[in-house]
C-alpha cells in the first residue's frame, strides 16, 4: 500500500490527509507545532494517524510521497532530509487535481488575488454553476475533492502552491501582476519568484486559456521569453489591438470570442484602478464559463468586498479610518494610498520581507502627514522615511497605534492600516491583525 506523509496540520494538511485516506492510502500527518482543534477532530474522525509538536523520521522518511503544507519553507532541515533521500514532494493541490475532473480557474498575482478569487467563483455562482471556492481562501481544495462533487473550482495559488505542482493544469489560468513579494523564499531572487509564478501556465494546451494585465512589465517580459499555447486574453485600462477587456467612455468593456459585454463603470461594487483590473479578470473568466451577459452585471453590481482590504470600518470625529490589513507587501500599500484623496496618517511595519519602500516614496510624499510604525524592530521604516514625513511614532500594541493615529489625525484625515509587512512579530496573522485594527477604531 503507497505509503503518504503530510506535514502541516492546518487547512491544507488535514485536507490533505483525508483525502489520501479517502483513496485507500497508508496516511501518517506531521506537525512540529500542536494541530488546532478543529483540525485534530477532523482528522480523528477520519482515523488518520497524526502527531503534533515533533518529527519522528522513522515514520516519515519511509513515505512513498510527502504532501507539503505551503507554509513549511524549502529551507526546512526536514524537507530537505526528505529530498536527499529521493522522495518526491507536492503540494496539496497537486495532490488533489489527480482525484477530479473539474474545471480550474487558478488565480494568481502578487496583489489583487483574494479579491478576484472571490468575485471569480461570485459570479459563476450567481450564473448557476457547481462551484467551489478553494486554494489559498476558505476550505481546502483536497477536503472538497473528498467530501463534494464540482464541476468547478476557483482556486487562489500563491507561489508557494505553485512551486510544488507539477502535472496539474489550469484551465484558465489568471495572473494579474507580478511585483517583489516574499523575496525571502527565493534566496532574494526576483527571478526564482516570477519562475514560480509562471508555474501556472505549464501543461496548458491550445483549449485552454491565459488571462493576464497586459500593461505590467514583468509579465510582458516573460511572456515574450516563454511558449504560451493557451488562448491569451489580455486586459488593460486602455482599447488596442488583441485586448479582450478594457476602459472606454467610463464603460468596462469585454470583447471575447466567447461574447461581448459592456457595464458603466458606477455599476461597478469594486472601486479604486487595482479593482478594476481585478473585475476584469473575474468578468473574462465568466465569459470563458458562458455564464449570461445579465447574470455577470448583476453579480458584478451586488458583490461585496474582501474582509482586511481596503474595508471601511467607521468615521470618528471626521476621520475615516480603512482597514487594509491584507496589504503584506509595498505594491499592495501603494493601490491603498492610491485610492485614498484625503490626507492620511499611516499605521504601517511588522514582519520586513525584503521589502524595498521606494516603490510607495513619491505617494507617501505627497499624501501621507504621518506614520505610526508597528512592529518589533521599525529600524529600516526609520531609516526609509525619516525626513519624508512630518512625524514617525512607534507603537508596540495596536491599541497604541491606534491611539497615536486618532490624535495626529485631524477632520477630512483618513487613518489607514496598509502594513507593507507579513504580521507575525505581534500577530497571529493578517486578519488577527485587522480585527485588532477594527475593535481598537470602534472603541474610541
Amino acid at each position: 500500500m503507497k505509503r503518504i506523509v503530510v506535514i502541516g496540520g492546518a487547512e491544507s494538511g488535514s485536507g490533505a490527509a483525508v483525502l489520501a485516506r479517502k483513496q485507500g492510502f497508508d496516511v501518517f500527518l506531521t506537525d512540529n507545532a500542536p494541530i488546532p482543534q478543529r483540525y485534530r477532530k477532523l482528522l480523528e474522525d477520519n482515523m488518520i494517524v497524526f502527531e503534533e509538536g515533533q518529527h519522528s523520521l522513522e515514520l516519515i522518511l519511509n513515505a512513498d510521497e510527502v504532501i507539503k503544507s505551503p507554509g513549511v519553507p524549502d529551507k526546512a532541515p526536514l524537507i530537505q532530509t526528505i529530498k536527499a533521500k529521493g522522495i518526491p514532494v507536492v503540494s496539496e493541490i497537486e495532490f488533489a487535481g489527480r482525484y477530479t475532473k473539474a474545471k480550474m480557474i487558478c488565480i494568481t498575482g502578487s496583489n489583487g488575488k483574494t479579491t478576484t478569487t472571490l468575485l471569480t467563483y461570485h459570479i459563476l455562482k450567481n450564473g448557476g454553476l457547481n462551484v467551489g471556492l478553494a486554494g489559498n481562501i476558505g476550505q481546502s481544495f483536497a477536503l472538497q475533492v473528498a467530501q463534494q462533487d464540482y464541476d468547478y473550482y476557483v482556486i487562489e495559488l500563491s507561489s508557494f502552491q505553485l512551486d510544488y505542482m507539477f502535472k496539474f493544469k489550469a484551465d484558465v489560468a489568471v495572473m494579474l501582476n507580478i511585483t517583489p513579494d516574499h523575496l525571502d523564499r527565493y534566496h532574494y531572487n526576483l527571478q526564482e519568484y516570477v519562475d514560480s509564478k509562471f508555474r501556472i501556465i505549464q501543461n496548458q494546451t491550445e483549449q485552454d486559456a491565459f488571462i493576464y494585465w497586459n500593461d505590467d512589465p514583468i509579465i510582458q517580459r516573460e511572456i515574450k521569453k516563454r511558449t504560451i499555447r493557451a488562448k491569451t486574453y489580455p486586459f488593460s485600462l486602455k482599447k488596442d489591438a488583441g485586448i479582450k477587456a478594457f476602459i472606454e467612455d467610463k464603460i468596462l468593456v469585454i470583447n471575447t470570442p466567447d461574447q461581448q459585454f459592456e457595464i458603466e463603470q458606477e455599476a461597478l461594487a469594486l472601486r479604486g484602478t487595482h479593482n478594476l483590473y481585478n473585475t476584469m479578470a473575474s468578468a473574462i473568466s465568466a465569459n470563458i464559463a458562458h455564464i449570461r451577459k445579465e447574470e455577470i452585471r448583476t453579480a458584478l453590481s451586488n458583490f461585496k468586498g474582501v474582509e482586511h482590504r481596503l474595508e471601511k470600518v467607521a468615521g470618528v470625529a471626521g476621520v475615516e479610518y480603512i482597514n487594509d490589513s491584507k496589504a503584506t507587501n509595498v505594491n499592495s500599500c501603494w493601490y491603498a494610498l492610491e485610492s485614498v484623496n484625503t490626507p492620511v496618517v499611516l499605521i504601517m511595519g511588522g514582519t520586513d520581507k525584503g521589502n524595498d519602500y521606494g516603490e510607495i516614496e513619491a505617494l507617501v510624499r505627497q499624501k501621507v502627514k504621518a506614520i505610526v510604525c508597528l512592529g518589533v524592530d521599525n529600524t529600516k521604516l526609520h531609516d526609509f522615511f525619516e525626513g519624508k514625513v512630518d512625524e514617525i511614532r512607534d507603537a508596540r500594541s495596536m491599541k497604541e497605534a491606534v491611539d497615536l493615529a486618532s490624535n495626529l489625525a485631524t477632520k477630512g484625515d483618513t487613518v489607514l492600516l496598509s502594513p507593507c509587512c507579513a504580521s507575525f512579530d505581534l500577530f497571529e496573522n493578517y486578519e488577527d491583525r485587522g480585527r485588532q485594527f477594527k475593535n481598537c477604531v470602534r472603541n474610541l
